[in-house]
């Protein structure tokens, strides 16, 4: 993650082709033409959508496993399943099936079984219940528990004799108290001391365990205070590769090192490297992945250690041996992550961040050349390459939400067809792209939804929706609720100003310390093009966005006054509030310094609280109770602000919800509550 979120988290999807239902939805051609009748998007199917991830190749290349999260209204929760798709495409069935949520797919070398983290209790409220390492035949039949261990199971990985697995655990949860008993107190004496979705941060690290598969008995790797993570085993099974940590306090930087070791309890490490990491071993770093030889290892390092999240990232090849790392494609000023070899060990694969999409390519190590294996209007968002060199990909485009896809020659196949149906009953926008200059001249691009049966020469009303991150962007990926906006009649203006990704490292910068005025200038430009269009409506104009969004939506009604209407989701108008009461302590540090030593900075950059008094447009703010990664402080500050000045807005606090909301019900009422506060100003056309 970086600092608030690296991808836009208001869809119903954690994140992520043209598939069978874009291929159906060619063929039937315009709407009058349509044989099965088309609805518009609503509020309610951002809870529709089916999440489709990780997914696995089989060994032998003839299966791939993916997980399937859905929304339960009537029950209220989400659910995730294993299911299998034959890369022939003709078989799809589902592998598990329990109330509990199965995640990170993995199969045993010899094929036979999957391995997968699921909960100890199919009671989603069970608060004693921990993430363990479950086993099921391929086949089918009843599932497994392998694992036992006191906290949480976050990640694994098989040993190639199928005998044993690398298991990282968290410590067992100071905070837990016996059933009925008084929950002991908080004690915090760490500098980094709090965490999305966990909470306050005790002395708990995450381990690295030995567990046997048969028997289930775990051997405690090494004692290192710090902890390990990211387990990654050698070809031969001899050695273990792991990322750990080192220095007197680990919390105060993201450095990482790269170790490797004998698989056995008590074994001397022997360092690799030492890199910088963004949080090192968060979800998008990805374990380092040995040569096919087992000579070198490709890991994921970030850029320089000063820029925080701004700076580009990409994978890095070193020798077992010893020696220097050497960086792959880093001239291409792209953040590259999760690279796998090619079965050959002559070319790497990465996932390649570019303007609006994301690509899967490949990188020749004899010529550090980057070819792109599937490019165009997409994004991937994750893949597997198998022993022959086959590779299954996570892939989306502005017309298909994410599936897994069999990739042949550069052309996706589909695998999963998890939302062909609910596709096929729906009619979505068109999605265009734009290119346009900022006020200073800065070319600045992004992406516009049209409502369905949008007539050319009619201006609608419309949003300016700014993504989250701030290193993040628009892409060319389907998500629905751009969807649910232009089905309302709106012109959805989706900008990626500087400090977004995918540009390279100088236009993310352009935002370093100064947030709000580079970037606003970019997206008030963005709104200034879709007028000059004959899109927009002048005087029909919303703006709104989450976390970072919802910062810089704080930042543009306090600077520009044209907005009828404004949403701020999980924002930020006070920079000296976050300090100390979210979880980017280290960020905060690193691009303004301390509020004692560098107050200016801070001031600067609480634009919108220290001139709340300009603010005159009616706004919806929203956060989930829970929220540490952009508390609902922040939320609280700028409602209070508002209402104190007689400005029209509300707060909607989502109890017991982190900074992405996960309860169905939740999600749908926060589009329509959306929904619903741009039509009170803006008055869509039917």
């Amino acid at each position: 993650m970086t600092v608030f979120e690296r991808a836009p988290v208001f869809d119903s999807r954690p994140r992520w082709s043209f598939g069978f239902a874009f291929v159906l939805l060619s063929a039937l051609g315009t709407a009058e033409s349509w044989a099965v009748e088309r609805t518009p998007f609503g509020a309610p199917d951002v809870a529709l959508l089916k999440d489709v991830a990780s997914p696995a190749l089989s060994p032998d290349g003839h299966w791939v496993a993916y997980v399937t999260t859905t929304n339960d209204l009537a029950k209220d929760e989400q659910n995730a399943d294993v299911w299998l798709a034959s890369w022939d495409g003709k078989e799809n069935r589902q592998l598990t099936r329990t109330r509990k949520s199965e995640s990170q797919p993995v199969w045993s070398p010899d094929g036979r079984l999957l391995a997968y983290v699921a909960s100890t209790s199919d009671d989603p409220d069970d608060e004693d219940a921990t993430e363990q390492v479950w086993l099921v035949d391929r086949s089918g039949g009843a599932p497994r528990q392998v694992t036992r261990l006191a906290g949480d199971v976050t990640e694994f990985a098989w040993a190639p004799d199928g005998r044993r697995l690398a298991v990282v655990a968290w410590d067992e949860d100071h905070r837990r108290a016996a059933k009925g008993a008084t929950p002991p107190p908080i004690v915090i004496d760490r500098f980094f001391f709090k965490d999305d979705g966990y909470g306050y941060l005790g002395p708990e690290r995450r381990r690295l365990y030995l567990v046997d598969v048969e028997t289930g008995q775990a051997t405690r790797f090494r004692d290192d205070p710090h902890g390990e993570s990211r387990p990654s085993w050698s070809p031969d099974g001899r050695l273990l590769a792991f990322l750990g940590r080192d220095g007197p306090d680990p919390d105060r930087d993201n450095e990482f090192t790269l170790y490797v070791a004998e698989p056995r309890a008590g074994s001397t490490p022997r360092r690799i490297t030492t890199f910088q990491g963004e949080n090192g071993d968060s979800a998008w770093m990805s374990e380092p992945r040995w040569s096919p030889d087992g000579r070198r290892l490709v890991y994921t390092g970030g850029g320089d250690p000063k820029l925080i999240y701004y700076a580009t990232y990409g994978p890095y090849v070193v020798d077992v041996a010893g020696g220097e790392p050497r960086a792959l494609a880093r001239a291409l000023d792209r953040s590259m992550f999760e690279p796998r070899w090619a079965p050959d060990g002559r070319s790497v694969y990465v996932l390649i961040e570019d303007d609006r999409n994301q690509h899967v390519a490949r990188i020749s190590l004899g010529e550090d050349r980057l070819e792109r294996v599937l490019d165009g209007r997409r994004e991937a968002w994750d893949y597997d390459v198998g022993p022959d060199g086959r590779i299954a990909v996570l892939d989306s485009t502005p017309d298909a939400p994410p599936e897994v896809y069999a990739l042949h020659r550069g052309r996706p196949r589909a695998l999963s067809r998890q939302n062909d149906a609910w596709l096929a009953g729906k009619r979505p926008g068109a999605v265009e792209e734009t290119s346009f200059r900022s006020r200073d001249g800065t070319e600045v691009r992004g992406l516009i939804v049209k409502p369905p049966g949008f007539v050319q020469g009619r201006r609608y009303p419309a949003i300016l929706d700014l993504h989250g991150g701030p290193v993040a962007q628009h892409g060319n990926g389907f998500w629905t609720y751009w969807q649910v906006l232009a089905s309302a009649g709106y012109v959805v203006i989706l900008p990626n100003p500087r400090g977004s990704s995918g540009r390279g490292q100088e236009y993310a910068l352009g935002i370093w310390a100064d947030w709000g005025n580079n970037d606003g200038q970019d997206v008030l430009a963005a709104v200034d093009h879709a007028v000059s269009l004959g899109y927009a409506d002048p005087a029909r104009l919303g703006v709104g966005g989450w976390s970072y969004g919802g910062i810089l939506t704080n930042q543009v009604i306090a600077r520009d006054g044209r907005f009828k209407a404004a949403y701020s989701g999980a924002g930020l108008g006070n920079a000296l509030a976050g300090y100390g009461t979210d979880m980017y302590v280290r960020e905060y540090e690193a691009e303004l310094g301390t509020p004692w030593e560098n107050l200016d900075a801070y001031l600067r950059n609480s634009h919108p609280f220290v001139n709340a008094g300009r603010i005159a447009t009616p706004t919806l703010f929203l956060c989930g109770e829970l929220d540490f990664n952009v508390p609902l402080l922040n939320s609280e500050q700028m409602y209070q602000a508002l209402r104190s000045r007689g400005v029209d807005t509300q707060l909607v606090i989502y109890p017991g919800q982190h900074h992405g909301l996960d309860v169905p019900s939740y999600l749908v009422d926060r589009a329509q509550r959306i929904l619903d506060w741009y039509g009170r100003y803006l008055q869509p056309a039917p």
